[in-house]
């Protein structure tokens, strides 16, 4: 009788063993491989990404009506991955982008920025692609500039959703970006920011918005201060050197959390001629509170 471990080392690679069906021309049998592989942890990733690119009707693209290849580097499919409560991580992720644009879309109704008429949107820290993809289904490519200080996650932006790209170094004020947007989107920068650079990005990003236009950011309030048990200091902010994120150092980006208080401070020092259309509460994640800024 074979023993268990000799019948691993005999166990096919299905996503070699699709690869090679695929080069057969058998591609039934190599999508049903590919299938099977993407119920599997090991290969989840790798056999939805060959789905994607070769079998559309067994696609999530297909039914979603947008691009939704995964980078094999994207912490946030790996936070999903290994999240407890996703049954199923790849459409659990998908599904979440989708989430943020009804998020999205509803706050800037309520305050008089209509996402569809917006000409041109920069998704400030847009990571590898998670909200990008649905951005780019409403609005175009055209209309749509990603953003990270990861370089592959902005290659990887261009590659597979067709958008306009810049890496920002991790300095602000080495930013070298000249355009402005109507829309400036930041989910989940300042949620991750110290102190010495808190401000300094408020100021950067601010430039990159459109007279007209509005900077929308994201930050841990008083939701999220209760959730985590975080004790704020006499400013009203704290921080950790630690994130969900593999790719930048945790004294760059690691857990922020601030008061109300202090971002209408920050808001009114750094930014004086701003208009604060709106401090939403809750607003993304059910534990994330929108900032909605108006450049004059």
């Amino acid at each position: 009788m074979m023993s268990s471990d000799n019948a691993s080392t005999t166990t096919p690679d299905p996503i070699a063993h699709a690869k090679a069906l695929m080069a057969r021309g058998e591609m039934e049998a190599a999508g049903q491989t590919l299938v099977a592989a993407r119920d599997v942890a090991a290969t989840r990733l790798a056999a939805h990404n060959l789905i994607e690119e070769h079998f559309p009707l067994l696609s999530y693209g297909q039914w979603m009506g947008c691009p939704c290849q995964i980078s094999e580097a994207d912490d946030i499919f790996k936070f999903f991955a290994a999240h407890p409560s996703s049954l199923n991580p790849i459409r659990d992720y998908l599904a979440d982008g989708w989430r943020t644009m009804s998020e999205l879309v509803l706050l800037l109704e309520e305050v008089g920025h209509p996402l569809l008429k917006t000409q041109s949107v920069l998704e400030f820290a847009s990571g590898h692609g998670r909200f990008t993809r649905h951005l780019v289904k409403a609005l175009g490519a055209n209309r749509v500039v990603a953003n990270d200080v990861v370089v592959d996650s902005v290659e990887f932006s261009r590659k597979t959703f067709g958008v306009e790209g810049f890496v920002s170094p991790s300095v602000p004020e080495q930013v070298q970006w000249d355009k402005q947007h109507d829309l400036v989107f930041v989910l989940s920068l300042f949620t991750h920011l110290p102190a010495s650079t808190w401000s300094r990005w408020l100021k950067r990003i601010y430039d990159m918005v459109a007279p007209g236009g509005v900077l929308v950011f994201t930050t841990h309030g008083a939701e999220a201060v209760f959730k985590q048990n975080v004790t704020l200091d006499e400013n009203g902010y704290f921080f950790v050197a630690s994130s969900e994120s593999n790719a930048i150092d945790g004294q760059e980006y690691g857990t922020t959390f601030t008061s109300e208080a202090f971002v209408r401070a920050r808001i009114a020092e750094t930014l004086p001629e701003a208009r604060l259309l709106k401090v939403a509460e809750r607003q993304f994640w059910h534990h994330q509170d929108a900032i909605v800024i108006e450049k004059p």
